[in-house]
């Protein structure tokens, strides 16, 4: 016999809201328990170089309540996570991205829980919540290199693997650690910044980001590097068009591009004896064989026979890894050290 009560539809999810703050974008979206994106939660807003702090604030508040505003009637929301670029600190809820100057020590974890209380209290959103009395627990923070690892681990390219690291070249070069089956954040949060190893000696005193496998490799250093060389154009895409019609400059980019993070790549390998490494940003897509000239350089200059072989694979999820891993900080907390 059926009853009322029988019929009545389950509430959809529960889902972990899920922000990923970058250097050009913050986007947000609704991820279930399956690391599956909820159609139609996924928003999206641009920040860059030269916004302001207020203007990244804006966008975070905004994509926040574009995402609460789609969730279904009456849906579950067990929390949020935060994948934030870096320097971050984990402890204190504040970030300082090295691609958003307008940030330092800027306060996301509190903006974040107030934009979720903001949003609930206009009665924007048809969800209902678990968590403390204002609705939610206090959103976690990571590192966004981090979160690309636990994405890769959870449900990508680097399931069943124990030590492992998870990487993006994008903007920056950003990246995570698995060790032993866990999540490595560090003293502050910021383990698995492979972006930042020195690949040159400093010509001059003090810090110079240009020895750093971000000043070499990322995508706006590959790009301003082949204008240095006479190409004319200007971003990534024009670049791997470029790249497809056989332009000399172009082809030696990538090339660059290759080789610096094989040799990032090999360092990390001697130091944490890797099984494999997952490597995903817009930027992996600029030719079609990035991810074999970087597996060829590492195996060329690895300083110790037991490196060559490490896995060198493209991401299996595509540009939704930053938003899956955020969203794991909460369904996934249990890989967290």
């Amino acid at each position: 016999m059926t009853t009322a009560a029988d019929s009545t539809p389950p509430s959809p999810g529960p889902f972990a809201l899920a922000i990923d703050i970058g250097g050009t974008k913050v986007e947000s979206a609704l991820v279930d328990p399956s690391a599956t994106l909820l159609p139609g939660s996924r928003h999206r807003a641009p920040t860059g170089a030269g916004s302001t702090a207020d203007d990244i604030a804006d966008a975070v508040r905004r994509v926040i309540a574009e995402t609460l505003a789609s969730a279904p009637p009456n849906a579950e929301i067990v929390g949020a996570g935060i994948g934030s670029a870096g320097p971050i600190d984990a402890v204190h809820g504040t970030v300082s991205p090295l691609n958003l100057s307008a940030w330092r020590g800027y306060p996301v974890r509190d903006l974040v829980r107030d934009a979720i209380e903001t949003s609930a209290a206009s009665g924007a959103t048809g969800h209902r919540s678990s968590g403390e009395s204002s609705g939610f627990p206090d959103p976690v923070l990571r590192l966004d290199g981090l979160c690309i690892l636990l994405a890769e681990h959870w449900a990508g390219a680097l399931q069943h693997h124990r030590t492992a690291m998870g990487m993006v070249i994008s903007t920056g070069i950003g990246g995570g650690l698995l060790v032993e089956g866990r999540l490595v954040g560090g003293r502050t949060g910021n383990a698995g910044h492979i972006g930042q190893i020195q690949l040159h000696e400093h010509e001059s005193a003090g810090k110079d980001l240009s020895t750093t496998l971000e000043g070499v490799a990322s995508g706006t250093s590959i790009v301003a590097w082949a204008r240095e060389q006479g190409w004319d154009g200007t971003d990534g895409q024009q670049l791997a068009a470029a790249y497809a019609s056989g332009d000399p400059i172009a082809l030696a980019a990538v090339e660059r591009c290759a080789n610096a993070v094989g040799d990032g790549i090999a360092s990390a390998c001697a130091l944490l004896d890797l099984e494999a490494v997952a490597i995903g940003g817009g930027f992996v897509n600029v030719a079609p064989d990035l991810i074999l000239r970087i597996r060829a350089r590492v195996n060329a200059v690895a300083p110790l026979d037991t490196i060559p072989g490490v896995e060198i694979l493209r991401s299996a999820l595509s540009d939704e890894a930053p938003l899956i891993g955020a969203a794991g900080l909460v369904h996934r907390a249990d890989l967290l050290t």
